[in-house]
């Protein structure tokens, strides 16, 4: 009995924090409650409870980011009650209209218990039928932890308390992925879950059941019938997890991957050069991980996967006596000559292939035939660095750094930025920056010229030195019509004195670079 005791004061706190979720949601409980008036059965389903029982059993609470409610109201029924809503679809979702001012929660999902048909396409049921019971309803899902179904309204929470027919709350709590019912079955319904399985997997750090595991081996195949649209969009959920380098081998692992990126596997165990301790593909996921943690944007984590992509069909055998692998019983190594061209191409026809954004294949496309740049300070000068900001684009080219972190960290090394790369970055920063020069000025040469009726010399370049530096110590200066000014008062000084004010004032203007640029160097530790 003090078992039993003490496992109810459990279970109860259990579903006091699941509730402490639905109260700071007043509409979906005004949601509820109508339904309920109304002679209904409001349950709240799916991801949004899913996220609330892991926030109740960690207890650190939870936000759901979006509210989903079934109920054994059909969807004219819903109507009825809900006469501002949208109803657009086959399945028997109507979306009802909160008013709320949070996007999360204006409009909420409320769908009739239902059962469904075939899935010929192995995306979507051929038909639907509304079921009796939630728990009918919860047989359909996918996996055990967004099977489970909580009754909301109102006066009847706890009623019947957590409904869980397939041990979802059990599987959250020891962090495993498992399908509702036959795996297989699930798989054949709809496809994607196969990239589901491994998303969740990711998000939560979870392991995937064997059978379910197993399942998806299987039917890995199945990818192929999914619109190359609705892959990508749930690959970019994968990588935007914290575990996507881990979710990138469980792919390849369990074959996925070849349906997605199969240019990636390409590199599954294929040795490297000297340089490189690991295979192209554990080199590529491990760039990946570095993106990952650092937290990078999506086209800075495809690329940091991809950058190496060209590598397997650049690969070639080089004799050299002097070199420290074998084949075929002489000494050498690999090597991978123009493999970022070839990358480059690559890039472009995958992510063409699964209908990325132009101007995304394009930003990834060109930071992998950039990332080899040269950073060795002996052999980088500032003509050179002017030209890769110019080649990349200034708007690139710090991605390009953070790529290259991310390359040398999966490679094995133990620093992102060594002094090598802290010294180009101190260079860019140079390149990017508006040189101190006359080109500032509001005046051209031109002006000078036409102001004091003189031939084009030397007494031009003077005069566009002197008026940079009186613009250097005061800004507001810089008008054309202030400049005109002072420009016909230094038309009147001697021509030694002006040459000594101009020598002056260049020196000065230099002494301002070079702080500048010492400032620069500084931020980077250089």
């Amino acid at each position: 009995m003090e078992h039993m005791a003490k496992k109810s004061e459990t279970e109860l706190a259990f579903l006091e924090a699941v509730e402490a979720g639905i109260e700071q949601t007043p509409e979906i409980k005004e949601v509820a409650d109508k339904l309920t008036a109304a002679g209904f059965e409001p349950y709240l389903v799916g991801g949004c409870l899913r996220d609330l029982v892991i926030g109740a059993m960690s207890g650190v609470g939870a936000k759901p980011k979006d509210w989903d409610i079934t109920t054994n109201a059909k969807p004219e029924e819903i109507l009825k009650i809900f006469p501002d809503s949208v109803y657009e679809n086959q399945f028997g979702t109507v979306g009802v209209k909160t008013g709320s001012d949070d996007p999360t929660l204006a409009l909420v999902e409320v769908t009739t218990f239902r059962l469904e048909g075939k899935y010929t396409d192995k995306r979507h049921p051929d038909e639907i039928t509304f079921a009796e019971t939630v728990e009918e309803d919860l047989s359909r899902r996918d996996f055990t932890i967004n099977a489970m179904a909580y009754e909301i309204s109102t006066g009847q929470r706890r009623a019947k308390g957590l409904i869980d027919p397939f041990g979802g709350k059990e599987d959250l709590e020891k962090g495993i992925i498992r399908s509702v019912g036959n795996a297989a079955e699930r798989f054949e319904e709809d496809a994607l879950r196969l990239m589901r399985a491994i998303r969740f997997a990711a998000r939560f750090g979870f392991d995937i059941e064997d059978q379910t595991s197993a399942a998806i081996k299987e039917k890995a195949g199945l990818l192929e019938f999914i619109a190359k649209e609705r892959i990508a969009d749930e690959f970019n959920k994968i990588l935007m997890t914290d575990n996507a380098a881990e979710a990138i081998r469980r792919m390849e692992e369990l074959g996925l991957l070849k349906y997605v990126l199969p240019e990636l596997c390409e590199g599954v165990d294929m040795e490297q050069n000297k340089h490189h301790k690991f295979s192209v593909f554990e080199h590529n996921v491990r760039a990946l991980e570095y993106a990952t943690d650092q937290k990078f944007p999506l086209t800075l984590r495809l690329a940091s996967l991809l950058h190496d992509v060209g590598k397997p069909r650049s690969r070639q055998w080089r004799d050299d006596p002097r070199g420290e692998k074998t084949q075929d019983g002489k000494k050498g190594d690999w090597t991978f000559y123009q493999h970022q061209y070839i990358g480059e191409r690559i890039v472009a026809q995958t992510l063409g292939r699964l209908k990325y954004p132009r101007k995304m294949i394009e930003d990834i496309a060109l930071l992998v035939r950039e990332h080899m740049f040269v950073y060795d300070p002996e052999m980088v000068t500032p003509r050179g660095v002017r030209r890769l900001v110019s080649r990349v684009g200034s708007d690139n080219v710090d991605d390009l750094l953070r790529l290259r972190e991310a390359d040398r960290i999966g490679s094995g090394v133990p620093k992102a930025q060594p002094y090598r790369l802290r010294a180009l970055k101190a260079e860019i920063e140079k390149a990017k920056q508006e040189p101190i020069h006359p080109k500032m000025l509001a005046i051209k040469g031109g002006d000078v010229i036409e102001a004091l009726a003189i031939e084009p010399g030397p007494k031009v370049g003077q005069i566009l030195a002197i008026l940079l530096d009186a613009v250097l110590d005061n800004p507001d200066l810089n008008d054309k019509k202030s400049l005109l000014t002072e420009i016909k008062k230094l038309g009147t000084l001697a021509d030694d004195e002006l040459k000594r004010l101009a020598d002056t004032s260049k020196q000065k203007a230099r002494e301002v670079q070079e702080r500048i640029d010492k400032e620069i160097e500084k931020q980077y530790f250089v």
